[in-house]
């Protein structure tokens, strides 16, 4: 069943803490500019800060079908949007001239036809559903082409998509449309002009601490803690890629999966994989300077501790 959108910013916050998101007041601030004016809004940032959970949690909060677009090069509008199924349009040719007397003009009309229309995401999340509007994901946009964006800014501007044979594809109730880039290029200024903007950063150490105790909240206090000062640190290096919350998330779950308590030296050694992605990473963290970065953070906690 559809629930209302929120109706201010402590409404929206409140809505994604029911789904297990940790947000910040600004996050909170876009998301609820864009559903109440109706704007699709643009979520930018590295990989696996949790642009794409967004999505998620408002399909799950609000009632809401979830359209995902995966997107990737190459992607066109016979993937995303519509294409015609051939193969019936031909078996409908066959059968009428076999009945013989088929005019052409009344063939070509028929065969054009809504029930030859294979409709993919974004028609899909243009159509009239009894649970409301759905929640259109157009998923790591910044993997498509420059072509593939101008064809959205119809979409994004008028809810609507023109096929040549049947004419304008018009939403009655416009999608919640949340749009992802990892920005591995830049986005053409016409599409973000479209949309409200907003940047997903990492968050603070006491943020992130806040995000494991609700996505992982077995695990120890002070393995989080450390988890969380780890990867922090591993943030300021020059890596080629650094974790995002996603991998912090899977490193808690994996280090309670072996039993550990606290980091040790073993600890990170058995289980870096899974916090880092690319071997040359690995093997600049792995060993001495691993080892350096626990007894710091571990002197660090142990500081503010006793302060505290």
């Amino acid at each position: 069943m559809a629930l209302e959108q929120p109706k201010s910013v402590d409404a929206t916050l409140e809505l994604l803490g029911a789904g297990r998101y940790v947000a910040d007041r600004s996050l909170a601030t876009a998301l609820h500019l864009a559903l109440s004016l109706g704007r699709p809004l643009f979520l930018e940032g590295e990989a696996g800060v949790g642009k794409t959970e967004i999505a998620k949690v408002l399909s799950e909060t609000l009632g809401r079908k979830l359209i995902r677009l995966q997107c990737y090069e190459g992607l066109d509008v016979s993937s995303a949007v519509y294409e015609w199924n051939y193969a019936r349009q031909m078996v409908e040719i066959r059968l009428a001239e076999a009945a013989g007397g088929a005019d052409r003009d009344s063939l070509a009309k028929d065969i054009f036809d809504e029930r030859f229309l294979i409709k993919r995401p974004i028609l899909q999340a243009l159509e009239a559903d009894e649970a409301g509007a759905p929640v259109l994901l157009i998923d790591e946009l910044d993997r498509t082409d420059e072509p593939f964006e101008a064809f959205l800014l119809e979409v994004l501007s008028d809810f609507q998509v023109t096929i040549p044979e049947l004419g304008p594809q018009v939403a009655k109730t416009p999608p919640i449309v949340i749009i992802t880039s990892n920005r591995t290029r830049e986005i053409h200024d016409a599409l973000k002009r479209r949309c409200f903007y907003y940047w997903v950063d990492y968050p603070s150490a006491a943020r992130e601490l806040e995000i494991l105790k609700v996505k992982a909240p077995g695990a120890p206090e002070d393995l989080s803690k450390q988890v969380v000062a780890f990867v922090h640190e591993l943030r300021k290096l020059d890596l080629f890629k650094v974790p995002g919350v996603a991998e912090t998330i899977d490193w808690v779950h994996a280090l309670v999966q072996l039993d550990h308590l606290a980091l040790s030296p073993e600890a990170i050694e058995n289980s870096l994989g899974v916090l880092l992605k690319y071997q040359d990473d690995i093997a600049k963290i792995q060993g001495h300077e691993a080892t350096r970065i626990l007894n710091q953070i571990k002197a660090e906690l142990a500081g503010a501790a006793a302060v505290a």
